[in-house]
């Protein structure tokens, strides 16, 4: 449970910072500013010695053009590799010495770069996550050593059916969208790009109105305010590329991949809710209750517990800006494939049509707010949460909040979700085998 700030007012106030321009908004669960450049601050409080930050570009992989496949995780990785101040040592140098964590990821609407360091140290985390998103200049001697080490990547994942195949997945539920495209990106394209194709997307969408940063920690929020004036002062606001919205008509379909694997794999779904949409708690909750990671779920106990079809089963889902996925994955011996589909279908058309009772309910609620209370004291992750929510919704994650639209989930909206969703004719389905 998020705790309000002793001090705080109880409705938003806006103040101007009297040493700047910044744009500081209380509220009662956490702190937000807009800087002069554009950039904007998202803060919340944790009493702790660690200070988790970083920032959120609004870059993935449908922000690229068609041209530009897989350049958004490809500028992800060229970030670490030299700036106008820092080369690639002194940019991992700087933070490690003083015991920090230092990272990335890329994903289809956002790259983040963040960092965990004692509070103490945020200034130089602060400007050195600064340096290295807005000031790289991609060398062209660090890029053809580095697309190498992608291409790597690329070939040890293609290797792996259990992890391709959820992207492969997402490939034909959105496929002629730009939600579809690989992260990865195809290695002959990335091998060809050079150091002002780079800078051209490095330009386009790493401007500081499409960047949030954000920070969990105890500390004091106008001095971070202070600090992040002094490493952006040099950035000026620019227009905040426009956000990709098209989606493809959706048709389910049934593709087989012969991979020779010993074990076949299977994910089936359909496309789902995207973030603004009130119905995705509801989606949450169908897909814990039949596969989520406690081995009590639907799925574990019809599949594995009493049959001993599949090696693991598992519900999960996606969420966008204006779309979402919903999927279940499946593991097992090829002969069993067929089996566990038509079960799995049977399940999904009880969801359809039965509704829970209240102490199903009940039961279920209870599982994943302890699930999601364990979940958030992963500090790391619940603040690149918080920063993510920030930057796509301009909204606090708030936990409460959260935790009310679950207790406030009745049967019949299960039912009516499982009816959108996971009808039998409506699922896209791709096997491995």
């Amino acid at each position: 449970m998020v705790v309000r700030e002793r001090g705080m007012p109880e409705n938003n106030a806006y103040l101007c910072s009297p040493m700047s321009k910044s744009i500081l908004t209380e509220s009662p669960h956490y702190l937000s500013a807009t800087l002069p450049c554009g950039v904007r601050v998202i803060f919340e409080r944790q009493t702790t010695e660690v200070a988790y930050c970083g920032y959120v570009i609004g870059s993935g992989t449908s922000s690229e053009l068609p041209e530009e496949s897989g350049m958004a995780h490809f500028i992800e990785h060229m970030s670490f590799k030299g700036t106008e101040r820092r080369d690639a040592r002194h940019i991992n140098d700087a933070l490690e010495k003083v015991g920090a964590d230092l990272n990335a990821y890329t994903g289809k609407e956002e790259t983040v770069y963040y960092t965990a360091v004692s509070r103490e140290e945020l200034p130089r985390a602060i400007d050195v996550l600064t340096d290295m998103v807005f000031h790289s200049t991609f060398p062209q001697k660090e890029i053809d050593k580095e697309v190498e080490v992608i291409a790597d990547e690329i070939s040890s994942y293609k290797d792996t059916p259990s992890e391709l195949i959820f992207d492969e997945f997402e490939e034909m539920l959105f496929e002629g969208s730009p939600l579809g495209r690989n992260i990865l990106g195809d290695i002959d394209r990335l091998r060809s790009y050079t150091t002002e194709d780079a800078l051209r997307f490095h330009r386009r969408l790493y401007s500081p109105s499409n960047a949030t940063f954000y920070i969990y920690a105890d500390i004091d929020f106008q001095r971070a305010v202070k600090l992040l004036e002094r490493a952006t002062s040099t950035l000026r606001p620019a227009p905040v590329p426009p956000v990709t919205a098209e989606l493809s008509a959706y048709e389910p379909r049934v593709k087989t991949v012969d991979k020779g694997t010993h074990m076949a794999h299977v994910i089936t779904g359909a496309r789902a809710f995207g973030g603004d949409d009130p119905r995705r708690m509801p989606l949450l909750l169908l897909s814990n209750i039949l596969g989520g990671p406690a081995m009590n779920s639907r799925l574990n106990l019809l599949l594995r517990e009493r049959r001993g079809l599949v090696y693991t089963v598992e519900s999960y889902t996606g969420i966008y800006r204006h779309t979402g996925m919903w999927g279940i994955y499946f593991g097992c011996e090829p002969s069993n494939v067929e089996r566990c589909r038509r079960l799995i279908a049977s399940a999904l058309g009880r969801m359809c049509t039965t509704p829970l009772s209240e102490a199903a309910l009940a039961a279920a609620k209870r599982q994943i707010r302890g699930q999601f209370l364990i979940g958030i004291n992963d500090f790391s992750s619940y603040a690149r949460g918080l920063g993510r929510a920030w930057a796509k919704y301009g909204r606090h994650r708030d936990v409460s909040a959260i935790l009310r639209r679950i207790e406030a989930v009745t049967p019949q909206e299960l039912c009516d979700v499982a009816r959108d969703i996971m009808d039998p004719s409506r699922l896209t389905t791709l096997i491995y085998r």
